[in-house]
């Protein structure tokens, strides 16, 4: 086993973890994984600086080998991908970047076809909405704007009376502090929702100066447990957005800037969902079809 002492784990692990660069959420993420490594760094008699590609090829067989200590005994691949994460990205504050390995290690995950409601079923849930009352009539707003615009749950009830341009027809969309912004277009049925909504319900929600779009009973911003209490899983509405684009005729790139992707390979697992409109576009496209 590679012997080193000149770069202390635990200490490296210390100042990583207190860096002011992470968020506290972010720090808790990482230090479990990090925690981890060096434990497991320790046992070997392993020093920080000896950390190579065939020492990191050895941590990701342990993490998927036979249980050790609480560690269940198999651990997904996701887990184990999240965990190799976590330990670059400390080794990188570490050690510098040049010397974290860049080479393929953990296991390939399964792809994971989004699981997207049909048109008919989310016109169930719409209609299901339906009722009297400002409540409802927000209820019915919020979701069809969540549909016809993609959003994450966190990014509708993060909209500001001023995100909404009725004479545009678009929605300004942004994705958490200083994140990226976008632009999407406002639908015809959403459009006529919130004006509702802002005409006759809004008003009696609201108690006081808040530029939220979206409030509460008590006036309040509405935050995202309240949207999974109106709609079980309502990232399924974004996954139904983007499927009901590519069945309409939709290419992925203009899905990738609808939905806010920074890659389009994150958008291509809708091009999996179903064939039958990739037989579409190659009859319609192709000379020879």
């Amino acid at each position: 086993m590679s012997k080193s002492t000149s770069v202390d784990a635990r200490s490296a692990a210390d100042r990583f973890l207190d860096s002011p660069a992470l968020s506290e959420s972010t720090r808790r993420a990482y230090r479990g994984d990090v925690e981890e490594f060096c434990t497991w760094l320790e046992e070997r008699r392993t020093g920080l600086d000896a950390v190579d590609v065939r020492v990191l090829a050895d941590y990701v067989a342990w993490l998927g080998g036979p249980r050790h200590g609480r560690r269940p005994r198999k651990l997904a691949p996701a887990t184990i991908g999240r965990k190799l994460a976590s330990v670059r990205t400390f080794l990188r504050h570490a050690l510098g970047p040049d010397r974290v390995p860049d080479a393929r290690l953990g296991p390939r995950r399964a792809r994971r076809l989004p699981d997207a409601p049909a048109a008919a079923e989310v016109e169930r849930m719409l209609e299901a909405l339906e009722g009297e009352g400002p409540i409802a009539l927000r209820n019915r707003a919020l979701v069809e704007l969540v549909y016809s615009a993609g959003l994450r749950s966190a990014e509708a009830v993060g909209l500001d009376l001023g995100d909404v341009d009725f004479e545009q027809e678009h929605v300004h969309v942004r994705r958490g502090k200083g994140g990226k912004e976008r632009v999407v277009p406002l639908g015809e049925e959403a459009a006529l929702w919130l004006g509702r909504y802002l005409r006759d319900a809004r008003p009696d929600l609201a108690t006081g100066a808040n530029d939220a779009l979206f409030i509460s009973a008590r006036g309040r911003r509405l935050d995202t447990s309240t949207l999974r209490r109106i709609v079980p899983h309502p990232h399924r509405l974004r996954h139904a957005f983007a499927t009901h684009l590519l069945d309409g005729g939709a290419d992925l790139r203009t899905i990738q800037e609808l939905l806010g992707h920074s890659s389009l390979s994150t958008t291509q697992v809708y091009s999996h969902v179903d064939p039958r409109h990739l037989r579409r576009v190659y009859d319609r496209s192709h000379p020879r079809s």
